[in-house]
């Protein structure tokens, strides 16, 4: 099977099982809210959806590019242990369980909400710059916010991350997918592959083939990328700038997706936590009346 029809399955495969959880969810959410005590429910099964969620990034990512996958299933984690105590609350009518419920919920509200807002501020910044001729787009480190320039330019941050590209099939499949240099420029590369994997079209070097190019080539642009590219598997243009914008460009991504899913997140938590406080108002009327 080729790489092409591999990804192919792969996607679909990811798409219908995923299309199944959320019918499955959504089923038997309906079922819940229909038996009562849909808040605590839902929470729950909201917290077992973010856990999901966060599975899924586990796996639809390599080991150099997960660094929300923690957060996420710590959040749906938290969320579970959250509803617990809540479901336990309304159950016994037990008004103290239902206080620590809904204070450890907003706690979890404010922080979403915090954190919703930092990420679209910070991916706000950034985007590829077109190439005549090719199809893919080309990115450019100072375009992106101050908070990914300063963990992108540490050294210590970048070591690890470029050792790990170094052992990804981002650059050394290049060839394996494109045969030819015309399939190579029809191709709409990823940030990382655009970035990492080839010099930068200002440079002006020839390509030979999709992961080698003609550095006899004098450079046209006094760009510091042209001098740092090589031709080696190691060394390819991990030490551009070029590569550091394509790995942004891919961190402005995953974050925005979080970022969108935090605000669906952030809805259906505020409806449970109004559905919370009803239950604990109810709690705490028959503990009046008894």
């Amino acid at each position: 099977m080729g790489v092409g029809t591999s990804n192919f399955v792969i996607r679909w495969i990811n798409f219908l099982t995923m299309g199944a959880i959320l019918s499955a969810f959504f089923f038997t959410l309906m079922i819940i809210v229909a038996l009562g005590y849909a808040g605590n429910w839902l929470s729950m099964l909201l917290a077992i959806a973010v856990i999901i969620f966060g599975v899924w990034m586990s796996t639809h990512h390599d080991s150099c590019r997960r660094s929300l996958t923690l957060p996420v299933l710590g959040l749906g984690a938290v969320i579970f242990v959250i509803s617990i105590i809540g479901f336990l609350g309304a159950l016994k009518s037990n008004s103290i369980l239902l206080w620590i419920y809904l204070v450890m919920l907003c706690i979890i509200l404010v922080a979403i909400l915090v954190f919703t807002v930092l990420a679209f501020i910070i991916t706000n910044n950034g985007s590829g710059h077109s190439v005549p001729g090719l199809r893919y787009k080309e990115y450019q480190l100072q375009d992106y916010s101050s908070w990914f320039l300063k963990q992108l330019n540490n050294t210590k941050n970048w070591n690890r991350l470029k050792s790990c590209l170094v052992k990804t099939d981002d650059c050394n499949n290049l060839t394996k997918k494109y045969k030819t240099i015309k399939q190579f420029k029809s191709a709409k590369l990823t940030a990382i592959e655009a970035g990492c994997c080839r010099p930068p079209s200002v440079c002006g070097y020839p390509a030979v083939n999709a992961s080698y190019y003609d550095l006899s080539f004098h450079p046209i642009s006094s760009n510091k990328d042209c001098k740092l590219y090589k031709n080696s598997r190691a060394t390819k243009c991990y030490n551009c700038d070029s590569c550091k914008a394509g790995v942004a460009q891919y961190m402005k991504t995953e974050w925005r997706l979080v970022a969108i899913f935090n605000v669906i997140l952030f809805v259906v938590l505020s409806m449970i936590y109004f559905v919370g406080c009803c239950a604990r108002r109810s709690a705490s009327r028959s503990h009046s009346k008894a």
